[in-house]
């Protein structure tokens, strides 16, 4: 009686051998991608760069620098704001760079059943 439906089992090994160096591949590739990008300093301004603002790709606030005229001690919700807006646009800046980053990997693979979730 005929086999229906199923694999001989005959090829099936090395495709597979060649898929999981492919995904191993792009695994190391996406660490060494993503480490990089922890390295990477962004800064941002606000206020006509009275406030600079500097964040690591590791999404951390490495450094604040105020110009003098900025620091009004009758008006700090001002300074605090330019504060909030420089940091904020900082981050902005690591997740752009992070979504285009991560685009060279994720790019051709949404056509693999849903694609992956990052």
């Amino acid at each position: 009686m005929a086999k229906r439906g199923g694999f001989s089992g005959m090829g099936m090994p090395g495709n597979m051998n060649n898929l999981m160096k492919q995904a191993q591949k792009m695994q190391k590739q996406m660490e060494e991608n993503q480490k990089a990008l922890e390295e990477k300093v962004f800064t941002a301004s606000a206020g006509g760069g009275a406030v600079e603002v500097e964040i690591s790709g590791k999404r951390e606030i490495l450094k604040v620098k105020l110009d003098e005229e900025v620091v009004d001690p009758e008006d700090i919700e001002m300074l605090e704001d330019l504060i909030v807006a420089a940091a904020n646009e900082a981050l902005r800046m690591v997740e752009e760079e992070t979504s285009s980053s991560m685009a060279k990997f994720t790019g051709g693979l949404g056509g693999l059943g849903g694609g992956f979730p990052f």
